[in-house]
């Protein structure tokens, strides 16, 4: 079987350089490997301690950031590698001040396993969430270098438990530690015969939580907001923006809306202002403007959502309409928000678990919509009720990185 899966990885290379010809995502996947050992040459001397984090996209390295931070801090003298799967991680974060080097990580190959383990030589690898390619585990475990999973989840559907995935299952034999982030994880892995497992939570709860400690003041939110009930749409896809366009039109006055969509092409930014009736802004259109005088405020730029999140009254978090499914609900939570999403959120464990709290509100179709953002307005009660699970949600979860440092050290 395991000759099957490196022929796999074969092919894949191979269709993946003729596929790179028409998609820049892909071309990037391809192109970014290009340089990877010169590079870990370069900035990796055989004299250096390492320590390797491997992340599947952007997600997995923000999940992944508290214990990277926390490393770094007790041992400065180490060189941090940080590998992205996904163009996705990697363009995003390849500028990030918390890693020595960040690379791609080349294709799944044995030689590529050897190659790049040589040079980054790490005296411990950390795998984010999951991603588990079996060349570099086997040869993690060849070099005896402990490794570990971190913020792991299991599930029915991965090869692990089906009956034909007994080489994936060996491939967990280099793993000194699973740190799952529930009970079901750990269930299923000690029922095929694992038992160095340990449910220390979710480590991005610890990530949220820091966001408090931080200056998150906008002074442009602050003018806009205007001391008046701001509805935060953070990471919004087209289907969720014509159910908000039709309530937004329809609001009282008093009500302000601040919307950043996932898509920032100036196509798609253009068509979610065409929709929209009450006076709106964008953030390129900002300067010397009075940002009170609107109603509705566009970012049509990344990485301020997060901040924007702690002037919400109310937050309502894009992708439930769609796959894979909602956004990121833990950042509005962790400021007391009470959250609405989409129906598609089942593979999403927080949102399973803030859903079945309360916390977070499900909404499929625009009289849902309409009836539960009316009620959170009007009804104090009700309001405090749900700001009150979020903020107690992230509060009561918040631990996962502390178990693992434990741990580990």
């Amino acid at each position: 079987m395991l000759f099957l899966y490196n022929l796999a990885v074969y092919l894949a290379a191979f269709f993946l350089k003729i596929v790179a010809l028409f998609s820049p995502k892909i071309k990037l996947f391809i192109n970014g490997r290009k340089d990877v050992f010169t590079i870990l040459e370069e900035k990796i001397k055989p004299a250096d301690k390492t320590i390797w984090f491997h992340a599947a996209s952007l997600g997995e390295y923000e999940q992944g950031l508290p214990v990277i931070e926390k490393i770094k801090e007790k041992h400065p003298s180490h060189k941090i590698i940080v590998t992205f799967f996904s163009p996705s991680g990697y363009e995003v974060r390849k500028n990030n001040t918390v890693a020595d080097v960040t690379l791609y990580l080349p294709l799944d190959t044995k030689s590529n396993a050897r190659r790049f383990l040589k040079l980054a030589h790490p005296e411990l690898a950390f795998f984010i969430k999951y991603e588990f390619w079996l060349n570099y585990l086997k040869e993690l475990k060849k070099n005896q270098t402990p490794t570990y999973l971190i913020s792991g989840i299991f599930r029915d559907n991965q090869m692990f438990f089906k009956w034909y995935g007994g080489f994936y299952r060996k491939a967990l034999k280099t793993f000194t530690y699973f740190f799952v982030q529930n009970e079901s994880s750990k269930q299923k892995i000690e029922a095929i015969g694992f038992r160095n497992v340990i449910v220390s939570g979710d480590t991005r709860f610890d990530r949220v939580n820091a966001i408090l400690e931080r200056d998150n003041r906008l002074d442009f939110i602050e003018n806009f907001k205007n001391n008046q009930t701001t509805i935060v749409i953070g990471s919004s896809w087209p289907k969720d923006e014509v159910l908000l366009a039709e309530y937004i039109n329809q609001a009282p006055e008093h009500i302000k809306f601040i919307i950043a969509p996932h898509n920032i092409k100036t196509d798609q930014i253009a068509s979610l202002k065409s929709q929209i009736t009450k006076s709106s802004i964008l953030f390129s259109e900002k300067e010397n403007t009075d940002l009170s005088d609107y109603n509705v405020f566009i970012i049509d730029t990344v990485g301020l959502l997060t901040k924007i999140y702690s002037y919400g009254t109310i937050a309502y978090v894009g992708g439930g309409f769609g796959n894979p499914g909602i956004h990121n609900i833990l950042e509005p939570a962790t400021f007391g928000i009470p959250i609405i999403i989409g129906p598609n959120y089942s593979n999403f464990a927080e949102a399973v678990q803030l859903v079945k709290l309360g916390g977070c509100i499900v909404i499929n179709n625009k009289e849902e919509l309409r009836q539960n953002l009316d009620r959170l307005i009007s009804d104090e009660k009700f309001f405090k009720e749900k700001s009150q699970i979020c903020e107690s949600f992230i509060q009561n979860n918040k631990g996962a990185t502390n178990t693992i440092m434990k741990t580990v050290f």
